[in-house]
């Protein structure tokens, strides 16, 4: 089945919904883009994510380890936007996701990358990237 946003999910016959973990507004200072401006001066990138997975496992016995350890996952993404500079928010938001996914509970992953402040010559509020990934 393709990618639905907190959508089925078909196991077999059974169909089931995942649950969603999601972190608004995580922001560091990354060098990303493709001006010598934005790579030497640096900006500050906006992330959101969505986490779908199944939290039944770390609801029935309280268990943090059997779900998405959010303060991780946060500290993890902002790492990555302070890390190694990228022409473009789409190979930021991926790099992003494919550390969501190396998480065992997280089985989908949607990525929102904002660039407030991009060098645009008109006025404008954000930039977004927004991309959906899951398990191969």
């Amino acid at each position: 089945m393709p990618f639905l946003r907190a959508g089925p999910v078909r196991l077999g016959a059974v169909i089931r919904l995942l649950d969603r973990v999601t972190l608004r507004g995580l922001r560091a200072r990354g060098h990303h883009g493709v001006f010598e401006r934005e790579r030497v001066e640096g900006q500050t990138f906006v992330v959101d994510l969505v986490l779908y997975l199944d939290t039944r496992p770390a609801a029935s016995g309280d268990d943090l380890t059997r779900t998405a350890h959010y303060g991780i996952v946060a500290e993890e993404v902002t790492a990555i936007i302070a890390g190694e500079p990228v022409d473009l928010i789409e190979t930021l938001a991926q790099r992003i996701a494919d550390q969501c996914l190396k998480h065992e509970a997280v089985e989908e992953v949607e990525v929102t990358v904002h660039k407030p402040d991009a060098p645009i010559t008109v006025p404008f509020d954000d930039v977004t990237v927004t991309i959906h990934r899951g398990r191969a």
